[in-house]
């Protein structure tokens, strides 16, 4: 049932068939039945459809649904907690891909009441139109139903995305039918976005971009107008949030890794405005893009994946000359900043498709500084992205590995210690042996804590065990895994197999205490 257009509307939505598709959320609730696959716009909480999600939550709390309208949800990351998190406590979804953040979703992850398949962000959307998601669909390879929030609508039915692109235009692409929440609370977008599709091989071409500020696409994402069957009003900003401030352990860290760029500048390994910076998100990243705003670099550039409230300061710095991201994601005061200063930001960045802001081929040709946080790291430089002892999931690889096996420099950084619940320094980031290798040996070049930074280019194994055990780890764990690596070197050498020794039946000891009694701290192995 079609309802009348506000004028805030009308100004946005510039084919006018679409004003006859006008409706509430709560009149499209017949549209969605249970087993479906969704797809939803939506990059680390920003750019995600609103009304109807919570219209369908609401539906389901109402009628007692839980467990029984539930679906299969696609998003290009993660999209806010009033959504897919609730979702995740009404039991509404079946299978979750490729990233996600929130309490309740990750439990009913690790609880088994979510399929949840993690991917590279990179390669969520190329599989996604290659059909290796929908290959089990009985009726066609399509999602059912795509939601999308725009912030104006072209003449050609072209929908312009906001805060996020994220695998949106590859889920337009894969979708039967589409919703369009037009998103009148926020400026229009139009503008700021390089939007480019999805071929298949053998007819893919390459991204011909060779600098953050090239542009390879389009404004918009191209529809078919035809699978339009609603258009929303919505008036919810994106609900993000602060982000995490800097603190004494990642300032530490920063200040680390300014003084080894600073280092290979004067080497001549890197030129004096560096390479494309591409940083992940949390308070380490905050310090380093905070540490580079008060830096000794000028004319920066930033090819990464999220833009976070410190970039602003960066961009005013007039250090940061130009960034390329798939998504600002700024807290409530970051986006007011943003928006009033529209036209100072806007000629300064460029929002693309995942798939080409975390793109290989782009990465490596840029020869871009990557740099991560991981969940821990082993003394041979194995990292571990996205699981607790190996099998409770926390968020997923994201798009870390895209830019660690592929950067000119691949960086990891994380604080050396964690408190648990009994112990201030109970878990050490630096481990034996990684639980699950999200990112190998032979794809790490730096190590850094705030103990001090480990280069281990060029290194052997057991040469880069003693550099990061003598530079990175924790002081309550430096003897126990100098230990380990003695101990095990002795016996693997005495075996003729110590090219990278261990000790099979005690590498998971730390971890087994700390499952048993909430700290990694052994007497001895």
């Amino acid at each position: 049932m079609a309802s009348t257009a506000s004028a805030a509307l009308k100004s946005r939505v510039r084919r006018p068939q679409f004003l006859q598709k006008v409706m509430k959320a709560e009149d499209t609730l017949p549209m969605f039945k249970p087993g479906q696959y969704l797809g939803w716009s939506g990059f680390t909480g920003v750019g995600y459809p609103k009304m109807i999600p919570a219209a369908l939550a609401d539906h389901v709390e109402k009628n007692n649904l839980q467990g029984k309208l539930k679906f299969n949800l696609f998003v290009g990351a993660s999209t806010g907690a009033e959504t897919e998190d609730r979702w995740a406590t009404l039991d509404m979804i079946d299978r979750r891909y490729p990233h996600q953040v929130g309490k309740n979703i990750k439990k009913g992850i690790n609880a088994g009441r979510i399929r949840f398949a993690d991917k590279h962000l990179s390669m969520f959307p190329q599989d996604l139109v290659y059909g290796f998601y929908t290959k089990d669909k009985p009726d066609n390879d399509k999602l059912d139903i795509m939601i999308v929030e725009a912030t104006a609508i072209q003449e050609d039915g072209g929908v312009v995305l906001g805060a996020s692109v994220g695998a949106s235009p590859e889920l337009l692409q894969m979708a039967d039918k589409i919703i369009i929440e037009v998103n009148t609370k926020i400026p229009s977008f139009e503008g700021l976005h390089d939007i480019t599709m999805c071929r298949k091989p053998p007819s893919r071409l390459p991204y011909l971009a060779l600098g953050t500020e090239d542009r390879i696409g389009t404004a918009a994402v191209p529809i078919d107008p035809d699978r339009v069957v609603a258009v929303v009003e919505s008036d919810r900003p994106d609900n993000t949030g602060p982000n995490a401030p800097a603190d004494a352990t990642s300032e530490a860290i920063a200040g680390h890794l300014i003084e080894f760029l600073s280092h290979e500048v004067r080497h001549n390994r890197l030129p004096k405005n560096l390479l494309p910076i591409q940083s992940g998100i949390g308070n380490i990243a905050n310090a380093v893009i905070g540490g580079l705003a008060d830096g000794p670099f000028e004319d920066v550039s930033v090819f990464t994946e999220v833009l976070q409230d410190t970039f602003l300061d960066f961009f005013e710095s007039e250090k940061l000359k130009y960034a390329s991201a798939t998504s600002i994601r700024f807290s409530p005061e970051g986006f007011k900043r943003f928006y009033d200063n529209w036209e100072y930001y806007r000629t300064m960045l460029v929002l693309r498709s995942q798939q080409v802001s975390n793109s290989p081929e782009l990465i490596r040709r840029l020869g871009s500084i990557a740099m991560n946080t991981p969940v821990e790291v082993d003394i041979y430089a194995h990292a571990n992205s996205t699981m607790v002892c190996g099998s409770g999931m926390l968020n997923g690889i994201g798009g870390s590995a895209d830019f660690l096996r592929n950067g000119k420099y691949s960086i990891m950084h994380t604080p050396s210690a964690r408190p648990t619940k009994t112990d201030p320094t109970g878990i050490s980031c630096i481990v034996p042996f990684a639980t699950h290798v999200d990112q190998t040996e032979h794809d790490l070049d730096v190590v850094v804590t705030e103990q001090g930074l480990a280069d281990v280019r060029g290194l052997c194994p057991r040469d880069r065990a003693q550099v990061i055990i003598d530079k990175c780890a924790h002081p309550d764990y430096k003897p126990l895994l100098q230990e380990y690596l003695d101990s095990s070197t002795r016996t693997c050498m005495a075996a003729g197999r110590g090219h990278e020794p261990h000790d099979l039946e005690r590498c998971f000891k730390m971890h087994i205490n700390l499952l048993k009694n909430g700290t990694m701290k052994i007497d001895s192995f």
